[in-house]
């Protein structure tokens, strides 16, 4: 068994890691990732294990342990709280870029999340949960309802396509839900926040909370849960407004 070595990266641009989150898989990010890559940059999308939000952070962390360079991380709603944990005290993370995502603060839980800013998320009642091996008391996992799927997690796609996407979602572990988080990363780290004013997985109200709260440079855009599928120009633009903000820095 063989160790990757870490990868090199063009010095004039920063390589952009992107996290997906819950319900969700890396390939979420295949629209984005074209993008940047048309514009020359490196662009790696890991598999988010979706088994505790701790672990998670610390999987990722071990992903930007192999590369050089600057890194602009990219989260999506749960990938959001991953990178908030991820990134800190990462010298070569020099962006943070949440898309509709978890800019979560100390000690808070993505359940406490949902109702900042006044919002409110149907997501809870729409959860089916299903057991797995080793899953402690309490827990298993969990996913949205293929019945609301599109509703409340990507109603400005099509409907066949939000029915694959139903199908073939990835669950979350339930303790992901409820795990306070650590020091966030965006207090040292420059970040950027996309709003989705359609959002029904994370209320708009909650997003514009905490984009505001991180201090994070924001656009709000008329678009579901899932604007790097629907949306993937403004999300790729912000992902590069980041990184060349970055490199200037």
């Amino acid at each position: 068994m063989t160790t990757d070595s870490p990868t090199t990266d063009s010095p004039s641009k920063p390589t952009i890691v992107l996290v997906h989150g819950a319900f969700a898989d890396a390939s979420g990010w295949s629209g984005v990732i074209k993008r940047l890559q048309r514009e020359g940059y490196t662009a790696i999308a890991p598999a988010n294990p979706l088994r505790s939000l701790l672990g998670d952070a610390e999987y990722v962390r071990t992903v930007l342990s192999t590369i050089q360079g600057p890194i602009v991380l990219v989260g999506h709603s749960y990938g959001g709280a991953v990178i908030t944990n991820a990134a800190t005290d990462l010298e070569n993370v020099v962006s943070l870029v949440y898309i509709c995502g978890f800019a979560l603060d100390e000690g808070e839980a993505v359940l406490n999340a949902l109702a900042l800013g006044g919002g409110s998320s149907a997501l809870g009642e729409h959860t089916v949960v299903r057991p797995y091996p080793g899953a402690p008391d309490g827990d298993g996992d969990g996913y949205i309802d293929p019945e609301f799927f599109h509703e409340l997690f990507c109603a400005d796609l099509p409907e066949d396509e939000a029915a694959a996407m139903a199908a073939s979602q990835r669950p979350a572990a339930l303790n992901t839900l409820g795990t306070p988080s650590g020091f966030p990363a965006w207090k040292t780290i420059p970040s950027w926040y996309l709003i989705g004013s359609s959002d029904r997985t994370i209320p708009a109200e909650a997003e514009r909370f905490m984009a505001a709260r991180a201090e994070s440079h924001t656009v709000e855009i008329e678009s579901s849960h899932v604007a790097m599928i629907s949306h993937p120009d403004a999300v790729a633009k912000l992902v590069m407004d980041a990184a060349r903000t970055a490199v200037r820095a």
